[in-house]
């Protein structure tokens, strides 16, 4: 009996204590973390423009794909479906801008946050009154075939996945940061009225950021729904963004960036390694656990700025 428990017990310890699978995991997590990050960054330019937290960002994120692959399913080309439904985001953006955020103008940001919960509701319940509410099949010519590299088994729809998110990531970054927009953007969100008294357009930078949080909506779509199809548990996958925006703090991309490493890699480690002494699903909490400590210590996030009120 000892040497049956050997050989059964002996080569997991083994795999789990190999430098390559290590690394396999952490790449797994890493890979993972740039498709969280990627949702968060349309939390945190909406933030950034408006003061207020966009619970609807998630829902966004299933209305854009369920409009790309409900299009598609019609027989429209990919090209044209995509341009369709980048459209269809702009102008759910002009919407929003002229029938929720300009009568709200200067009212209390719970005022806004309470208007995003009422959004969610609204797009979820029109996207499945347009679309229906049976799971979709998405596939856009993304490969997603396994293959090694250094010892570790790799997919090539995670690599593309985390590319598209890693450069896109990159010219937010540079749009939001050395830009004309992104100085107006940043104007915005310390006052509006101070914005308005300079010349700033609260409609245009309002349609603006809500159109390229749109776009981020739709790409994120695109990425998640070809990995498990475009359902409506796509809107609760996007609300793994919130412990994202914690750590990293909900002004900050690069922290939107370093939140959804830590977050990927964690979730990930901590579920090969711990999950079998734990009893596994350790991906599904682990998460708001690390979100649940960083309020209790820095709740401003890694690069949130520290707020100090008077009183």
């Amino acid at each position: 009996m000892d040497f049956l428990a050997d050989v059964t017990v002996n080569p997991i310890a083994d795999i789990l204590s190999s430098p390559i699978f290590f690394a396999e995991v952490v790449t797994g997590g890493v890979l993972i973390g740039l498709m969280y990050a990627l949702i968060a960054l349309g939390f945190v330019l909406i933030f950034k423009a408006s003061g207020v937290f966009n619970f609807s960002q998630g829902v966004m994120v299933l209305f854009a794909a369920l409009n790309l692959v409900g299009l598609i399913d019609l027989g429209v080309p990919i090209w044209l479906a995509l341009i369709f439904t980048i459209a269809i985001m702009v102008v759910l953006a002009a919407a929003i801008e002229r029938l929720v955020l300009r009568p709200l103008i200067n009212q209390p940001e719970i005022i806004l946050f309470m208007a995003t919960i009422g959004l969610t509701f609204f797009l979820q319940g029109f996207a499945e009154m347009i679309w229906g509410g049976n799971v979709r099949r998405l596939d856009i010519g993304i490969p997603q075939r396994p293959f090694e590299f250094g010892g570790m088994l790799l997919n090539q729809f995670d690599l593309f996945a985390a590319g598209s998110a890693a450069v896109l990531v990159l010219v937010l970054a540079l749009l939001f940061t050395k830009t004309p927009i992104g100085r107006a953007l940043r104007a915005v969100a310390d006052d509006h009225q101070a914005a308005l008294s300079v010349g700033i357009s609260l409609k245009y930078i309002w349609i603006v950021v809500w159109s390229v949080a749109g776009i981020v909506a739709l790409v994120a779509g695109i990425m998640w729904g070809s990995r498990s199809g475009v359902q409506f548990s796509l809107s609760l996958i996007a609300l793994k963004a919130l412990p994202v925006l914690i750590l990293g703090g909900f002004t900050s991309m690069p922290g939107a960036i370093v939140g959804g490493l830590i977050i990927g890699v964690g979730e990930k480690v901590a579920e090969v390694y711990w999950g079998p002494a734990l009893g596994g699903g350790i991906e599904s909490w682990f998460a708001y656990v690390v979100a649940v400590i960083f309020l209790l210590f820095r709740p401003q996030g890694l690069f949130g700025e520290r707020i100090i009120e008077r009183v």
